[in-house]
């Protein structure tokens, strides 16, 4: 056996075959590390999977703004993309009409995810549940087990940390048959006709509400049979970023028109006017024949949700490719548990990353899944992870969720500009956003030179 073969590096173990848990075991891949893969599913379900693909995208097909200048979300598209992201990658092609957005098929995405792992020689997927602790001998593991993770394995992580893991509600938006909306109401368009990453400006449909109609629509969320709460599930609070409609609703009788249902860059082309209020549905798959109805998680029951949304003018006949639905999700409290490389402080060879971390949204959760794939192949290969720095979008959400944030006060959280150190010197408000963004990506572009001149 030759001395190279002798010094190769131990596998590292990723837990779950989510978007964090896939990008992770592509970056320790990349590195030349060699990788054991775990998902449970189809051996174990979920409340919320449907398929036992990986990176299954379940509450939405968006990966939200892909503009890299003016949002921080489109910023962290633009990072990840430049540090070789298969996520991004997968995105990029199998992308679908969404505005500014940039919004994916889903079979697509999570199909050329999954082959491109499968053809990777360094990469093993096995199918099975992980019930408990990962054992002492595998090593380095990084536990990518989303906000779905197993009750064996969270109790498991309970009992290391002896902390009580956080919980929140996400809720699920229907999904209706494009051939069922009639267009003869609804019509296509994009805010202020903007169009995004395949689009034209008309990457919307939009059905809109007279004043009456919102009335009786908002009357008939309060009023909806709703999912009763479980006992333990009853004081769990909801992410503010994905909250059920009826429960915005309740907020307040406008609280939607300035949400979810806010008419603004919209003009009905029959009247030649903006509707009093509009509900957008953005296409989900490639072949542009299934729609979500955007911002419409729900917490209803299937019944109830068919009969009130079917009073929404132009889906007097929709027909419901998914109804919406409600699961409950976990996480760590990350700034007091997790180290700045995301390691658990009680137990050092496990890493986290994804959902479980504290991050919100598909693309926060593969960005975390990417570093702790860097991080750890970097170990594996015997240097030490250098940390993003905390100007880039990657740097400013790990530096929040290992130590940014209050302990006593934390929440999920997406990437925004909020999380980014100020800039230097004087900047005009209007301008501060590209700024940041400029700079971030300079940063970004030193870092992952850095990277590479590690690695050679």
């Amino acid at each position: 056996m030759s001395s190279s073969e002798t010094a190769a590096p131990a596998p590292i173990h990723v837990v779950g075959g989510g978007l964090a848990g896939s990008e992770a075991a592509w970056q320790i891949a990349r590195a030349g590390v060699p990788v054991i893969l775990h998902e449970m599913r189809p051996v174990r379900g979920t409340d919320a999977h449907q398929t036992d693909g990986l990176a299954e995208l379940v509450c939405s097909n968006s990966f939200r703004s892909d503009d890299p200048l003016n949002n921080a979300v489109g910023l962290l598209h633009a990072e990840m993309r430049r540090a070789g992201s298969l996520i991004l990658r997968a995105a990029d092609a199998h992308k679908v009409p969404a505005g500014g957005a940039l919004a994916v098929d889903r079979d697509g995405f999570s199909a050329a995810v999954q082959a491109a792992l499968e053809a990777d020689p360094l990469v093993s997927i096995r199918r099975e549940e992980v019930a408990g602790l990962p054992p002492e001998e595998w090593g380095s593991v990084v536990i990518a087990t989303g906000p779905l993770t197993s009750p064996a394995l969270a109790t498991a992580v309970q009992g290391v940390t002896g902390e009580d893991a956080l919980a929140f509600f996400d809720a699920i938006a229907p999904i209706v048959h494009r051939d069922s909306i009639d267009l003869s109401v609804a019509w296509f368009q994009s805010r202020y006709d903007k169009p995004g990453p395949g689009g034209d400006g008309r990457d919307y449909i939009n059905c809109p509400l007279d004043a009456q109609q919102y009335e009786a629509f908002i009357a008939a969320l309060l009023a909806g049979d709703k999912t009763e709460f479980k006992e333990w599930e009853t004081n769990t609070p909801y992410f503010e970023g994905c909250l059920p409609i009826e429960v915005m609703a309740a907020r307040g009788f406008d609280t939607l028109r300035y949400g979810p249902m806010k008419p603004v860059g919209l003009r009905d082309p029959r009247t030649g006017t903006r509707p009093h209020a509009v509900v957008q549905l953005r296409q989900d798959n490639a072949l542009g024949t299934l729609y979500n109805i955007v911002g419409f998680q729900t917490k209803l029951k299937h019944g109830e949700q068919a009969r009130i949304f079917r009073a929404i003018p132009g889906l007097e006949n929709a027909e419901f490719a998914r109804l919406g639905g409600l699961h409950r999700n976990t996480f760590l409290n990350s700034p007091k548990l997790l180290d700045a490389t995301l390691r658990l402080k009680a137990r050092p060879q496990l890493r986290f990353a994804g959902q479980v971390t504290g991050v919100e949204g598909y693309v926060e959760s593969a960005a975390i899944g990417l570093l702790a794939g860097r991080f750890a192949a970097a170990e594996a290969r015997g240097q030490p992870p250098a940390l993003p720095p905390a100007t880039t979008a990657f740097g400013a959400l790990l530096a929040h969720i290992t130590g940014g944030a209050d302990a006593e006060t934390f929440q999920p959280m997406n990437v925004n500009f909020g999380l980014f150190p100020p800039l230097e010197g004087k900047v005009r408000k209007n301008e501060r956003k590209q700024a940041l963004a400029h700079r971030a990506l300079a940063e970004i572009d030193r870092w992952l030179d850095v990277k590479v001149d590690a690695a050679a």
